[in-house]
């Protein structure tokens, strides 16, 4: 704060100078590239960074890059030297128990909600967590879906047309974390619409006299996004 530097400059300047410095005899360990700008920013940094360390010739190293990007898994199915792991987890009469072992493979999912509970969060605020959470992923699979089957179409259109694997994995990491945004988006308006719907349900319009219901409209449209 002091140096007039925001988080993400800092993360930037840190990661710059491992990517001068690093040689094929270093370790170099990340965590969270890119995570303090927008998604798309962030994951396209995060993947130019991976990709750097594994081919440059001067500075490859052995790498341990931690992310929550999970487009980013797409990396060791076109990079020789990239693997994926992730630490196992699982779920005991409905709480979520961490095992601290590695495995190979992708994660299938996050448990940052379930970290704020065993941090102490509000139970009203995790029930809202989830409750955004259901809807975000509802609304992701009901695009995942349209995407897809548009996507077939035009696959089917386009029978014969080759493209390389880079611009293959590139394309599959746009839809993916498009979708994510768009979703985020879309719904999270929703879920603020939907505060005064039920906010509108549970008014007792019988009782109202014609000045307060204009004022209820009123204090109702006010909050629609």
């Amino acid at each position: 704060m002091a140096r007039g530097r925001s988080t993400f400059m800092v993360e930037m300047t840190e990661t710059a100078a491992i990517l001068h410095s690093a040689t094929p005899r270093s370790l170099v360990l990340l965590d969270e590239i890119g995570r303090g700008t927008a998604t798309f920013d962030g994951l396209s940094i995060a993947w130019a960074v991976a990709e750097y360390l594994h081919d440059s010739t001067e500075h490859a190293a052995k790498t341990l890059f931690a992310t929550h990007y999970h487009e980013l898994t797409e990396l060791a199915e076109r990079l020789p030297g990239a693997q994926n792991y992730q630490i196992t987890a699982t779920e005991r009469e409905g709480e979520v128990v961490f095992l601290h072992r590695l495995e190979r493979g992708r994660a299938s999912k996050s448990y940052g909600i379930e970290v704020a509970r065993l941090a102490g969060m509000p139970p009203s605020a995790l029930a809202r967590a989830r409750e955004v959470l259901q809807r975000l992923e509802r609304y992701e699979l009901e695009v995942f879906t349209e995407e897809e089957s548009r996507a077939s179409i035009e696959r089917a259109a386009a029978a014969g047309a080759t493209e390389s694997s880079e611009s293959d994995a590139l394309s599959k990491v746009a839809t993916q974390a498009g979708r994510r945004r768009i979703a985020a988006q879309a719904s999270l308006f929703d879920l603020a619409n939907q505060r005064v719907v039920d906010e509108l349900r549970a008014a007792d319009t019988d009782g109202l006299s014609p000045e307060e219901a204009k004022q209820l409209l009123t204090e109702l449209r006010s909050k629609l996004l």
